[in-house]
């Protein structure tokens, strides 16, 4: 049996938001395995357990450009808040986006290859980069991108840690009412059928784990099953969510769409530091061990 420590529940804790007593239960079931204790809540406490997949520590900015049908979506990251709002922090990540729609680099590295000077930095966007580092004494990295082209496009930047670029025939207005939507409910696929089947099917398990606890007979339990893995469809898929500017509160996105003879073929949403943990040092204990070893070595 793995020996489950103050730590572990804290972190445990820190990704569901779960009282105390019960992340050191399901860690002691799990024995110790962080992800199946995380599972374990899921099913006893509901969709309460998943916030930590929306809690983004990492800093940094997503930009956007567009010109015509080409454009790109960017994220650059930094180590604090502080410099993702430095004007010359900001004004790199603008260029970087305009560079990707311009040039079509094959990834970060070929991107950091192009020619751009900034801040008496230069010749390369990697050059300015690094000066930058040196100058601000943090460091900063371009994560990922996406170039866009062919299609007409519709950007939205909610703040700077959050952007949204919509592929779209159709009104312009409602491509941008998309995007905006996008970036408040943030679904993961354009229609039911094409959520990844990696998400449904761990979907599934969290509902028949519940289902299983419930105690109903198995065709009752089946049922249960197949009607939380619809609700989550409907959840995550653009298509069916209510569409955020609603006037009825009902109006699905479809619907919006198919009003303004609207089309969109993707949407790509960004949004800082998702899926980055970030190192979070907790001084007390960083002390306290200090103060151990210390006596021990007296």
């Amino acid at each position: 049996m793995a020996a489950i420590t103050a730590s572990m529940v804290a972190e445990l804790r820190g990704k569901t938001d779960a009282p105390m007593m019960e992340c050191k239960k399901a860690l002691t079931e799990a024995d110790g395995d962080m992800a199946k204790a995380e599972e374990l809540l899921r099913v006893k406490l509901g969709t309460k357990a998943g916030k930590a997949a929306s809690r983004v520590t990492a800093e940094g900015v997503v930009a956007s450009f567009i010109n015509g049908n080409v454009g790109a979506l960017i994220e650059v990251n930094s180590e604090t808040d502080f410099v993702s709002k430095n004007d010359s922090f900001i004004a790199m990540a603008n260029a970087a986006a305009k560079l990707v729609a311009e040039h079509n680099p094959v990834d970060i590295e070929a991107l950091g290859q192009l020619a751009y000077e900034q801040d008496g930095f230069g010749p390369t966007l990697e050059d300015v980069r690094k000066g930058l580092i040196g100058k601000i004494g943090e460091n900063m990295s371009f994560r990922r991108f996406k170039r866009f082209s062919g299609s007409n496009l519709a950007a939205y930047l909610h703040g700077s840690r959050i952007g949204v670029v919509v592929e779209f025939d159709g009104d312009a207005v409602a491509a941008k009412d998309v995007a905006m939507h996008v970036a408040a409910m943030k679904p993961v696929a354009l229609t039911s059928a094409d959520v990844p089947a990696d998400l449904i099917a761990k979907e599934r398990a969290v509902a028949e784990g519940k289902a299983a606890e419930s105690g109903k007979p198995a065709d009752i339990a089946a049922k249960m099953v197949e009607g939380s893995v619809q609700k989550y469809l409907k959840e995550v898929s653009l298509a069916d969510q209510v569409f955020v500017k609603a006037a009825d509160g009902k109006q699905t996105v479809a619907q919006m769409l198919k009003a303004a003879n609207t089309t969109v073929k993707g949407f790509t949403l960004y949004v800082v530091g998702e899926g980055i943990e970030k190192k979070v040092d907790d001084f007390a204990a960083e002390v306290a061990a200090q103060v151990a070893a210390a006596k021990s070595g007296a």
